[in-house]
C-alpha cells in the first residue's frame, strides 16, 4: 500500500507582491521584446503590497494536490529562520502536507522573490540559496512531482530515477529555469521515468527545436520519453499528447488579476485529475480550472480549488471538453 497519493519535490520561497501603476513605462526593443521602464533614481510609489509566503511550483503543486483531497508530502529546503518556520507552519498546519520530507538548513536562509504587478503581468525578481540537495529515502507514493530547484540538484538526476523505478511510482515533471538551461541530454534520466511532462511553448521549443506546429512539437517532446507531454500557451489554451491521442482545450473564462501560478495550477489540477483515475481528457479540464480560478486571484495559492469546489466547477461545466486536434 502507498503511504502517500503524491510527494513534490523542490523549492519553497517567500514571495512578496508589488503592484505598482504610476510612473511606469512598457518599452520595446528592435526585436519586439518588451521592457519595464521606470524613472532611474526616482521612488516608484506602490499601490498595494501582499505576502504570500510558502509558494514556488513544488510548494503550489501540493498544496493544490492537498487541497483536491490527495495525501500530500513535499521534500524542500527551508531556511532554518523566521520564514523558514512560517512557512514550515503553513504548509504542515494550514495546507495539511505531511512534515516527513521538509528540511530545516541551518546554514543557509529561506528563498524570497519579489513580484512587481503591472496590470496582469508581472516580473519576479528571484533569490534562491544553493542547497545540498540529496533525497531523503522517500515513502511509496502512487505519484511524485519534480519542480524548480537551483544549482547542485545534480544527485536528483539518479535519485529521482532510482525512487521511481523502485517503488513503481508515477513522476509528473515541470523542469524549471535551472534545469531548462542544461537541456534534454543532461535531463533525459529524469524524463524517461517521466508519466507526464508539462512545459509552456517557449520551454518545449527551448528543448526539442523551435517548431510552430503544436503536433510535431508535442511529438518531439513525447519522443524524449514522457508516456504524456503536455504543452501550456497562456490564453492560448492547452494540448497533450499520449502517443495516440493530440487533444486540444481552450481557457476556460474568468476575471484576469495576474497570472503567477497558472501553470502550476495546470499541473495540479491534471495530476491530481489522474491520481484519482480520470482519464487524460478529464485531466486537462481540472487543469484548465484550477489555473483560471488562480488567476483571478494574487499569489499561486489562493485560488487553488478544493476537491468539493472542483467536482462542483466540472459538473456546471460538462460541456467544456477538449478536442482532438
Amino acid at each position: 500500500m502507498k503511504s502517500f497519493d503524491l510527494i513534490s519535490i523542490g523549492d519553497t520561497t517567500h514571495d512578496v507582491f508589488l503592484e505598482v501603476e504610476e510612473d511606469i513605462k512598457i518599452m520595446k526593443d528592435q526585436k519586439g521584446d518588451e521592457y519595464l521602464g521606470m524613472k532611474f533614481a526616482e521612488k516608484i510609489p506602490v499601490k498595494k503590497l501582499t505576502n504570500v509566503p510558502a509558494v514556488g511550483n513544488a510548494a503550489n503543486v501540493a498544496v493544490g494536490a492537498s487541497r483536491l483531497g490527495l495525501k500530500t508530502a513535499l521534500y524542500t529546503n527551508l531556511g532554518d529562520d523566521q520564514s523558514g518556520r512560517e512557512m514550515r507552519d503553513i504548509l504542515v498546519n494550514q495546507e495539511n502536507i505531511a512534515p516527513n520530507y521538509i528540511i530545516m538548513d541551518r546554514e543557509r536562509a529561506s528563498n524570497y522573490s519579489t513580484v512587481i504587478n503591472y496590470g496582469a503581468e508581472r516580473i519576479i525578481l528571484v533569490y534562491h540559496e544553493e542547497r545540498n540537495y540529496s533525497l531523503p529515502e522517500l515513502a511509496p507514493s502512487s505519484w511524485a512531482y519534480f519542480s524548480s530547484v537551483a544549482k547542485g540538484h545534480d544527485k536528483l538526476h539518479t535519485q529521482i530515477p532510482d525512487y521511481i523505478t523502485k517503488h513503481k511510482v508515477k513522476l509528473g515533471f515541470n523542469p524549471g529555469s535551472f534545469q531548462l538551461r542544461e537541456g534534454v541530454h543532461i535531463l533525459r534520466p529524469i524524463i524517461e521515468v517521466c508519466e507526464v511532462m508539462f512545459v509552456n511553448k517557449e520551454e518545449a521549443q527551448g528543448l526539442v527545436g523551435v517548431e510552430e506546429d503544436i503536433k510535431i512539437l508535442l511529438k518531439k517532446l513525447h519522443d524524449a520519453g514522457p508516456r504524456v507531454a503536455v504543452i501550456t500557451d497562456g490564453p492560448g489554451g492547452s494540448y497533450s499528447f499520449d502517443g495516440t491521442t493530440y487533444r486540444f482545450l481552450e481557457i476556460f473564462p474568468s476575471p484576469l488579476v495576474e497570472r503567477t501560478g497558472a501553470g502550476d495550477a495546470y499541473s495540479t489540477g491534471f495530476l491530481s485529475a489522474l491520481a484519482l483515475d480520470l482519464g487524460v481528457a478529464d485531466a486537462m479540464r481540472w487543469g484548465t480550472f484550477s489555473s483560471a480560478f488562480v488567476v483571478g486571484e494574487i499569489g499561486a495559492q489562493r485560488g487553488l480549488l478544493t476537491r468539493e469546489k472542483m467536482e462542483q466547477v466540472s459538473k456546471e461545466n460538462s460541456a467544456f471538453q477538449p478536442r482532438e486536434i
